[in-house]
């Protein structure tokens, strides 16, 4: 069985159903049967044209919920006459797809959520899995998705920002059980980057392949974390990073500059640097600069002020932290780092503790905690 067939797949045969009529949420449901049943026929008796077996069996499936469901009898005329099975329609409705997974009346989860299930062709228990939840919770969160979408469509092209922010979220996620959704996202984003010219879809691109060329060294044998500085390089996936930076480049060359190009630049000046020493953290701030004018976004500040720590000394980043929000995440870590490169380890260590009770996750309150003990350590002495 060749799942990444099956998936590459899906958004075909969805747009397929929905263009012939079909409410969405319906068509998403057979689209999942026939999934199933292809997982089921497929090992013993594997189609000519998987494309063509999917619609067919999509098709009737929706067919025989449409006729047994009272309450649509109003699409009677739909289902008095099927199709012949054949070959499918040439038209590529995955674009169509994106934009309406990333309906504005979504929420954020709920995008994520409905554009794995018919873009990305993850069953229910996959994303369930992938996001620690349980699976009847996904199914209700994908099932409200699909209501709020159904009969929606679209006469004009989408909001790509919007689509990208949805794609951003998913690459966020990491991975977790049997779905990697960082690569998912990078699949996606892969397919998004085929069907639209605009810099920041490959902007957004370059950035999740320089970050998850990292991946590998990002965590010891024990699974703490290690931060860039302590990394080994030669970890790194250099593949990425060569592919990464070349789309980062051609992006750059057209001249319209967006934040995901911007934060693939912050990336790639990292990749480039053989080590924490060489990095040119002069570079970085000009960056960093760019993405508070185009952003002004207060955690792209924060990121700043570490850097200008890095480049003009940590006072110089103390100052540019005091002038933001304390209360920003993160803010008392980038202070206790800063205290720490200033030689001030008395502080430096109370604000790495501080920081480790507001940690968002286990990993990094572990790190936070070892960050404290190891100067507490050395106060001691």
């Amino acid at each position: 069985m060749d799942e990444a067939l099956l998936r590459s797949l899906t958004p075909g045969v969805l747009g397929i159903l929905v263009r012939r009529g079909a409410d969405f949420a319906a068509a998403e449901d057979a689209v999942q049967d026939a999934l199933v049943e292809a997982v089921r026929v497929w090992p013993e008796d594997p189609p000519r044209d998987a494309m063509g077996w999917l619609v067919t069996v999509a098709w009737r499936r929706f067919l025989d919920a449409t006729r047994a469901d009272t309450a649509r009898r109003r699409r009677e005329d739909l289902v008095e006459e099927e199709p012949a099975a054949g070959p499918a329609s040439a038209v590529d409705d995955t674009l169509r797809l994106y934009f309406l997974c990333a309906h504005p009346s979504l929420t954020p989860s709920s995008a994520v959520a409905l554009t794995l299930r018919a873009v990305g062709g993850l069953t229910t228990r996959q994303i369930a899995r992938a996001y620690l939840v349980p699976e009847a919770t996904m199914a209700q969160r994908i099932s409200r998705a699909k209501r709020t979408v159904s009969g929606v469509r679209f006469d004009r092209p989408g909001d790509v920002a919007t689509v990208l922010r949805v794609l951003y979220l998913v690459f966020n996620e990491g991975y977790s059980g049997d779905v990697d959704l960082a690569a998912e996202a990078i699949r996606l984003t892969r397919q998004l980057a085929a069907r639209v010219d605009h810099p920041e879809v490959a902007g957004l691109l370059a950035l999740m392949l320089l970050h998850h060329a990292r991946r590998a060294a990002r965590t010891g044998p024990d699974g703490s974390l290690v931060p860039l500085a302590d990394q080994d390089r030669s970890r790194w996936d250099t593949a990425s990073i060569a592919e990464g930076v070349a789309i980062l480049q051609a992006a750059l060359a057209r001249d319209r500059l967006g934040e995901f190009q911007a934060q693939a630049a912050v990336a790639a000046l990292h990749a480039d640097a053989p080590s924490a020493e060489d990095t040119d953290w002069v570079q970085i701030v000009e960056w960093y600069d760019e993405l508070v004018r185009l952003t002004d976004n207060p955690v792209v500040r924060l990121n700043r002020a570490v850097a200008v720590g890095e480049a003009d000394g940590p006072r110089a980043g103390l100052a540019a932290l005091a002038a933001l929000d304390d209360s920003l995440p993160r803010h008392t870590a980038a202070a206790a780092y800063l205290h720490e490169r200033d030689g001030d380890l008395a502080t430096a260590a109370r604000l790495y503790a501080e920081a480790a009770h507001k940690a968002p996750d286990l990993a990094e309150r572990d790190h936070l905690t070892r960050q404290a003990a190891r100067l507490n350590a050395r106060l001691d002495r």
